[in-house]
């Protein structure tokens, strides 16, 4: 099977987008990856075409069971023989999944990080044949990023341990200089071909609001998206529920999400918004990572967040479908004052030395000073945005709340 019939015979597309076929080509010719490539560019087909075709077992190594079981679901229901081993499983399941495995009825595996250092899965990994081992959300592995995770600093003890070293792929959305050098050393990637496709995505609006009532604002908005789906993000969880309780009472179907819930009530929760059954999901930054829905008209944050990295990502839920999204951020000097007692009183990383922790303290600091620096600014948000992640952009974008403020361009260039 080639490539080409595999993207049409599973996926149902014709031809590849931006950058999938350069790193499907690359993983095949047997060469480590980095892809970045923002939300919704098709990262998974990057390593999904390649386990189709390889001979052996692709083991996908994911943050979240959530992801995970949405993920081989989609697999699943394409006739793609796909599975996932975390927490959610029964012993019984377990040992189900591992034997199917050895026996060839599974191409693609999606694991936690923390299952890879367990005596029984390095067991059945030394004797199972692995063509490819893809590690999604890659920006986790860096102690620098948004998302870090110890466990994914074991991920590249696992592959060294392994009895034949497999192409190891890395993708993720978003990820600064300093976190993709990251995720080439501490995932130990071989002479990776590195790409970004570019974060920058048209359809969607951005835009930074100061409103004086930023509640009365908030719902007068909420209201002109009558009929539409999106998300609300909120700095905690206390103000996630009165949100979410003030729709309600408004008669918007809200529903929330944040670490507080129970995981029953959070997955209901999350299906019922996959599933179009209520409107609007108020969260804090729990919600997020993975949630493939196509239709989010807007995404609004009523506090501001910490860095830019953790606002891109979750502004980038809006408009997967191509069409046009809004992205408004809600500011007032009180997200500040928020922001910095989180960075104040955030539990220490015990992976971490004293002097790594100082560095981290700093750079979660200047990353602060840069998202409020990107809720003061008069210039193009977007070209903000591109530059913070590498990319260079002048002039007008046509589409953020500062290139349409009339008569702003004429003063600045004028």
């Amino acid at each position: 099977m080639t490539k080409h019939e595999a993207l049409y015979k599973y996926f149902g597309h014709k031809e590849f987008r931006l950058a999938q076929e350069t790193l499907i080509d690359t993983l095949l010719s047997g060469r480590d990856v980095l892809g970045v490539m923002p939300t919704g560019a098709g990262k998974s087909v990057c390593f999904q075409v390649p386990a189709l075709i390889f001979p052996n077992v692709t083991i996908v190594v994911s943050p979240l069971i959530s992801l995970m079981k949405d993920q081989v679901a989609q697999l699943r229901a394409g006739d793609i023989p796909a599975a996932f081993i975390n927490s959610s499983l029964t012993t019984e399941q377990y040992r189900l999944v591992l034997q199917r495995t050895r026996d060839g009825l599974y191409k693609i595996i999606y694991v936690a990080p923390e299952r890879l250092g367990t005596e029984d899965f390095l067991k059945f990994a030394m004797q199972t044949p692995i063509s490819l081992v893809a590690v999604d959300e890659a920006h986790c592995v860096s102690q620098w990023g948004q998302d870090f995770r110890p466990s994914y600093l074991k991920i590249a003890e696992f592959i060294n341990r392994l009895p034949s070293r497999p192409v190891v792929g890395a993708f993720t959305a978003t990820a600064t200089h300093d976190v993709k050098s990251d995720i080439i050393r501490l995932l130990g990637l071989c002479n990776p071909m590195s790409t970004t496709t570019g974060f920058d995505r048209p359809n969607l609006y951005f835009g930074v609001e100061k409103p004086k009532n930023k509640n009365k604002f908030f719902h007068e908005m909420i209201a002109g998206y009558s009929g539409s789906c999106g998300v609300v993000y909120c700095s905690t969880r206390k103000a996630a529920d009165t949100v979410c309780a003030e729709l309600r009472r408004r008669g918007i179907s809200a529903s929330r999400y944040h670490a507080g819930l129970e995981d029953a009530e959070r997955r209901v929760n999350q299906d019922d918004f996959i599933r179009s059954k209520i409107s609007v999901m108020v969260a804090t930054n729990a919600f997020g990572m993975g949630i493939d829905k196509p239709d989010v008209r807007f995404v609004i944050h009523y506090n501001m967040p910490k860095n830019l990295e953790g606002y891109y990502q979750e502004a980038g839920r809006a408009g997967r479908d191509g069409n046009p999204s809004d992205c408004v951020l809600l500011f007032s000097d009180a997200d500040i004052k928020t922001s910095e007692h989180f960075l104040q009183n955030t539990g220490q990383n015990n992976e971490l030395s004293e002097k790594e922790r100082r560095h981290a303290q700093r750079r979660d600091v200047s990353r602060l000073d840069k998202m409020i620096r990107y809720c003061e600014i008069g210039g193009c948000l977007r070209a903000y945005i591109l530059t913070y992640f590498g990319e260079k952009r002048r002039g007008k974008c046509g589409n953020c709340s500062n290139c349409l403020k009339p008569g702003f361009w004429s003063q600045l260039f004028g």
